[in-house]
């Protein structure tokens, strides 16, 4: 009977993706919490260097970036429902500074976070919460698909 074995590096390497998507959980979870990259990594037994670089190996971002993401998304759709100020969402959904929570939304959505609320709290038809979700989730620039060119 032919065993499997595995090297102690690959072993250790899926150690590590398991710790990772415990951080990666937390964050989803926890994502209006005050979160830093020291407290993440203490809480997966890895230090705050380790746990950025493997995080980014394993998910294309890092730690903060994620949360970031998450926080936006988060605050898309709660200036969708309309009820809350710009203020209101960007503390609500963790974010300590309104300049920075807007600055990252710009980024990430294209427009000012009171441009995109004005825009979508206009009444629009049902569309279950999973399509809107993944029609609206924030594209970062590197996801964007570049123009195409134009014909000569």
């Amino acid at each position: 009977m032919v065993g499997v074995t595995s090297s102690p590096d690959e072993a250790q390497r899926l150690r590590d993706l398991a710790r990772l998507r415990r951080v990666r959980d937390r964050i989803d979870r926890e994502y209006a919490q005050p979160l830093d990259v020291e407290a993440l990594a203490k809480g997966a037994n890895m230090s705050a260097g380790h746990l950025s670089r493997e995080f980014k190996r394993a998910y294309g971002e890092s730690p903060y970036s994620y949360l970031m993401t998450r926080r936006i998304e988060r605050a898309m759709m709660l200036l969708r429902r309309g009820d809350l100020s710009v203020t209101e969402v960007c503390f609500e959904v963790g974010c300590q500074s309104l300049g920075t929570f807007s600055t990252r939304f710009t980024e990430l959505v294209g427009e000012p976070p009171s441009a995109y609320r004005a825009r979508t709290a206009e009444p629009a038809p049902e569309m279950p919460s999973c399509i809107t979700k993944q029609v609206t989730r924030p594209i970062r620039n590197r996801e964007a698909k570049p123009a195409a060119a134009p014909l000569a």
